[in-house]
């Protein structure tokens, strides 16, 4: 039996500020044999998603940081070399946190089977994948979303701000969304159908944000946190909830330079309406998973929820368009074919 060389991207030192190609180490290993109960996988493509950027940081968090020398870690589909579990066979389509590397030896009730029938592979990296759970938990459960509500949703042509306009519009929503130029917001109002969009590129969000919610926010959801953060908070209605996701905008601060993480200006709006920010980990719905993939799937399937992937092809490429979300560069789900 030939050998295979599984390529790995671990992480050589911490980031600071905007991951470096020198923050990373490429390395090559031969891929071990399976032993009873795991699979080996040929990983086919790669989830880049802003959470990775937390990840690398040293000191506490939801999830323990990636350790130095250790393989990146990110989620991944591909398919089955071959397989000592009794669940999975040769060819078999898998998704499952595989990390950013050309190949994988994994236990098998830790994978996922998927059906390419459904949808193709990188989907379930996307709007089947942790990006569509935590789109559909965060405003449906977190947000408490109600029919006739307002929604703004910032990142709105991502991987989730994308999901989660089209769930609200479906739930009877009035929903605007925040995105960076033209091609963009038409994207998310034309395609997505989304009721307004605000470019923050060439707009101040704050009047934008006035002129289309003019009796205020029922529901923000976050994914960038900074100055946008505030201008939604500025304008919430009486018992409005903020749903962080994210705070994008954030990620890189290091605190160097004058460059220190945002804080919000307008949290007593949060008092004065009454209103609740609440952050969530879209971890803490696993056991519900199922049926959100089911909703989720079906919606997909009758044409009534639209999804995007972006996707760039080379392994090598990784630093460097693993930095495209950062940048703003990606337009929907980002996706690294291997």
């Amino acid at each position: 039996m030939s050998t295979i060389d599984n390529r790995q991207f671990r992480l050589a030192r911490r980031p600071k500020g905007l991951p470096e190609r020198e923050d990373w180490a490429l390395t090559t290993e031969t891929l071990r044999e399976a032993e009873d109960g795991e699979v080996r996988v040929a990983i086919d493509y790669i989830s880049l998603d802003p959470a990775m950027r937390g990840w690398m940081n040293a000191g506490k968090s939801y999830i323990k940081p990636v350790g130095i020398d250790e393989v990146m870690r990110a989620g991944a589909a591909g398919t089955v070399i071959d397989s000592k579990h009794p669940d999975f066979a040769a060819g078999d389509k898998v998704a499952a946190n595989m990390g950013v590397q050309t190949h994988a030896v994994f236990p098998g009730k830790q994978l996922r089977k998927v059906d390419t029938s459904i949808a193709e592979l990188p989907t379930y990296l996307g709007a089947l994948g942790m990006p569509g759970m935590t789109a559909y938990f965060g405003i449906l459960e977190v947000g408490a979303l109600k029919d006739g509500e307002t929604v703004l949703v910032s990142a709105a042509s991502g991987a989730v701000g994308a999901l989660v306009g089209q769930i609200a519009k479906k739930k009877g929503a009035h929903v605007v969304g925040i995105a960076g130029g033209d091609k963009k917001c038409a994207y998310i109002v034309d395609e997505l159908g989304f009721d307004a969009a605000i470019d923050y590129k060439s707009e101040e969000v704050m009047d934008a944000v006035k002129r289309h919610c003019p009796d205020g926010i029922d529901v923000y959801f976050d994914n960038v946190g900074g100055e946008i953060l505030d201008a939604a908070l500025a304008n919430l209605r009486l018992g409005a909830r903020v749903v962080i996701c994210g705070a994008i905008s954030q990620y890189n601060k290091t605190g160097n330079m004058g460059d220190a993480a945002y804080a919000p200006k307008n949290y007593m709006s949060l008092l004065v309406n009454r209103a609740r920010m609440e952050g969530f980990i879209v971890f803490d719905f696993t056991d519900r998973y199922p049926q959100a993939a089911k909703d989720m799937a079906g919606w997909i399937a009758s044409g009534d929820l639209k999804h995007r992937e972006d996707i760039v092809e080379g392994f090598d490429t990784f630093p460097e368009t693993l930095n495209k979300l950062f940048s703003g560069d990606n337009f929907g789900k980002l996706v690294l074919k291997v």
